[in-house]
């Protein structure tokens, strides 16, 4: 594993040789020229609001914000993966995003996407039984200096070949995800006869 990956990565975030950053970042791309994300969603390492989790019927995706990457950059590429599974599971992959600063609104659909890990080119909603622990999801945006011509529904290993060599600029954001422990209802609230 690369071992600028536990310095790169924000606090808090396991360092999974699995994610999308330790196979086609660097040390060098990480937040180059102050290239960043963000969510006016959630704040760096907060928790996602259950709107973007299964625990809601009509969940969607969270919204992202990007800054400028570095001049040169021809197209952005966006992998969601849970740090916190074997070999960080994929619940987006997104790309034909604009070179330049830009933003994805909620539920927005992306110009690409690609499978995730169900097979499906939608948002994979974060599920997790009830009482597990937090899981860390990285949000992972990719500056490249190429445009990418993978058709939509490319698989993964398809759009992280294709970006191999091409990363100049990488920025990561990191979300936390524990499902509610069922409806806060107090048995002493109910009214006794």
């Amino acid at each position: 594993m690369a071992g600028w990956l536990s310095t790169a990565l924000p606090a808090g975030c396991p360092v999974n040789d699995g994610l999308a950053i330790a196979r086609v970042g660097s040390a060098q791309a990480m937040g180059r020229g102050g290239f960043a994300l963000t969510s006016p969603a959630f704040a760096p390492g907060g928790e996602l609001d259950p709107s973007f989790t299964a625990e809601e019927e009509d969940a969607v995706a969270p919204p992202l914000e990007w800054s400028a990457p570095p001049p040169g950059t021809q197209e952005l590429v966006l992998v969601v993966e849970d740090a916190s599974s074997d070999g960080a599971k994929c619940h987006w992959l997104v790309w034909g995003l604009a070179g330049q600063r830009g933003k994805l609104l909620e539920g927005e659909a992306p110009p690409r996407a690609g499978k995730n890990a169900q097979g499906n080119s939608e948002w994979l909603l974060p599920a997790l039984p009830e009482g597990s622990a937090p899981h860390v999801f990285a949000f992972q945006i990719f500056a490249l200096d190429l445009p990418l011509t993978l058709m939509p529904g490319a698989t993964r290993e398809q759009v992280l070949g294709a970006m191999d060599g091409h990363v100049v600029a990488a920025a990561v954001l990191t979300a936390t995800y524990q499902p509610s422990e069922g409806d806060d209802w107090d048995e002493d609230d109910e009214d006794s006869e």
